[in-house]
C-alpha cells in the first residue's frame, strides 16, 4: 500500500487542495513539506504528537519534512480554535519554549544534512518592514475572503483584534518564503488551519505563478465530539516532567471503548492488517486493545523502558497488587511540613492532583480522594513527616489517578 492510501485508511486526511498531485508527490517521495509549531508552552502536547507522527510516516516514505518553529508567529498568536485572545508571550518565553520543542522533536524526526530541517520563522518575519510587506503581499489578500474564513468567523462575535487578523498573512508568508528558499511545495496542518493554508497556496500562485499544495489532518476527537488530549487538570504533555510516563499511559488506557481502535489506527505505527483484525473485538478484548494503544504511544514518546514500567505499574494497580515501584512519586522535603505535619489538601497540591487547596477541598467533599484505599472524608486529615518516612501513602483520585507520597 502506498503512503497516501495508508493515510486515507488510517483516517488521517481531512482536506486536500489537489488530491492527484499530492498523491503523486508523497507516493514518490517528492514532497518537501512543512508543519508549523507555535511555541505557546514549554512542551509539545498530544495535538503536536499527531503532527509529528505524520511527519515521521512521510519521512519514512522518502519525503523531506521541515519543522517550522514559530518564533515570529508566536509573537501574535493563532486565533484558530480560540474563543479569546491568546496570552502574549515575551521574546524570552518564546525562545525558551522553542529550545524545549527542539529537544522533543528530535525523538520523532531524523534531522540532518539531506534529511529533515528545522527552521524558525523569527529569522525572516521579525526583520520585515511593515510598509514593504503591505506593498509586497497586501494586494494578494481579499479582506472579504479573509472574514469568511472559519478561523476568523468564530471570533467575530466576541471581537477579533487587528493583531490576530494579521496571522493568516504571516502564515501565508511563511509558506511563500519556504517555497522560495527551500523548494517547499506542500504544507500540512490541523483541519482548523485550512483557511490559513489556502492563503499560502494563493500567495505563491499570485506572486510566483507556481503551484503549491495543502493537506489537513483530521483533528483527534472522541465519540462525543470533544478534542482528545486534555484532562480535567489540563493538556496531556510530551514532557515527562509535566505529564509522567505513567500518567501518559493511563490517559490512553482509559479512552472510551468507541475511540480505542480509531486512536490505534491514527496514532500508532502498527500494521493496518493487525489493527483490522481487532475490529470485531468487544468486552474484555477492548481492554486489551486499550493496553496496546497505551503501550505503543508511551513507547513512542518516552521509550520502551518507560512504557514497560508504566504497563507493569498499571497491571499491578488494577490487578489489585498495588505494586507502587513505578507509580508517580512525590518526595516531600522538610520545609513542606508545618510543625512536622502536612494536611491532605496540601498533599493534593504538591502531587499535582489538584491545582489549588480549594479544588482539593471540593474533591474531598465529593468523595473523590482515597489514602491507602480508605476514602478521605475529613479535609483536616494530615500526615506526619515520620509517618511518611516510615511508609509512603498511596493517594488515589477517583479510580484512575494513583500517586505515591513519601518524605
Amino acid at each position: 500500500m502506498k503512503i497516501y492510501d495508508e493515510l486515507v485508511a488510517r483516517g488521517l486526511i481531512a482536506q486536500v487542495t489537489d488530491e492527484e498531485e499530492i498523491k503523486e508527490l508523497i507516493n514518490n517521495g517528492k514532497a518537501v513539506f512543512y508543519i508549523g509549531f507555535d511555541p505557546t508552552a514549554d512542551s509539545l502536547h498530544v495535538g503536536h504528537f499527531m503532527a509529528l507522527c505524520l511527519m515521521k510516516r512521510l519521512q519514512m516514505a522518502g519525503n523531506r519534512p521541515i519543522a517550522l518553529l514559530g518564533g515570529g508567529t508566536g509573537m501574535i498568536g493563532d486565533p484558530s480554535g480560540r474563543s479569546d485572545l491568546r496570552k502574549m508571550l515575551t521574546k524570552e518565553d518564546i525562545d525558551h519554549n522553542i529550545a524545549c520543542f527542539k529537544k522533543q522533536m528530535s525523538r520523532f524526526i531524523e534531522f540532518g544534512e539531506g534529511k529533515a530541517m528545522m527552521v524558525n520563522n523569527a529569522d525572516w518575519l521579525l526583520d520585515l518592514n511593515y510598509v514593504e510587506v503591505l506593498r509586497e503581499v497586501g494586494t494578494c489578500f481579499s479582506v472579504n475572503n479573509m472574514l469568511r474564513a472559519e478561523c476568523y468567523k468564530q471570533r467575530m462575535e466576541k471581537g477579533l483584534s487587528f493583531l490576530e487578523f494579521n496571522y493568516m498573512i504571516m502564515q501565508s508568508y511563511d509558506f511563500y518564503h519556504l517555497f522560495k528558499e527551500y523548494g517547499c511545495n506542500m504544507q500540512f496542518g490541523g483541519d482548523d488551519q485550512w483557511s490559513n493554508m489556502l492563503g499560502g497556496t494563493e500567495l505563491i500562485r499570485k506572486k510566483l505563478g507556481k503551484d503549491a499544495y495543502a493537506m489537513t489532518i483530521t483533528l483527534l476527537m472522541n465519540s462525543e465530539g470533544k478534542k482528545m488530549g486534555k484532562t480535567a487538570s489540563g493538556a496531556v504533555w510530551l514532557d515527562p516532567e509535566k505529564t509522567s510516563p505513567y500518567e501518559f499511559y493511563q490517559y490512553w488506557r482509559n479512552v472510551g471503548d468507541q475511540d480505542v481502535l480509531k486512536c490505534i489506527r491514527m496514532l500508532t505505527f502498527l500494521p493496518l492488517e493487525e489493527i483490522d483484525a481487532m475490529s470485531d473485538w468487544e468486552g474484555s478484548q477492548l481492554n486489551e486493545a486499550k493496553d496496546i494503544l497505551a503501550y505503543e504511544l508511551t513507547k513512542l514518546v518516552h521509550g520502551e523502558e518507560e512504557a514497560e514500567k508504566a504497563r507493569e505499574a498499571s497491571k499491578a494497580l488494577f490487578g489489585g497488587g498495588m505494586d507502587s515501584a513505578n507509580m508517580p512519586t512525590t518526595v516531600l522535603a522538610d520545609e513542606d511540613f508545618t510543625d512536622g505535619k502536612i494536611d491532605i489538601l496540601e498533599v493534593l497540591v504538591k502531587t499535582g492532583i489538584t491545582k489549588s487547596r480549594g479544588e482539593g477541598r471540593r474533591l474531598v467533599q465529593q468523595g473523590g480522594v482515597s489514602a491507602d484505599d480508605h476514602k478521605v472524608t475529613d479535609i483536616g486529615l494530615s500526615f506526619t513527616a515520620d509517618q511518611l518516612k516510615a511508609e509512603p501513602v498511596i493517594i488515589k483520585k477517583g479510580k484512575k489517578v494513583f500517586h505515591k507520597v513519601q518524605a
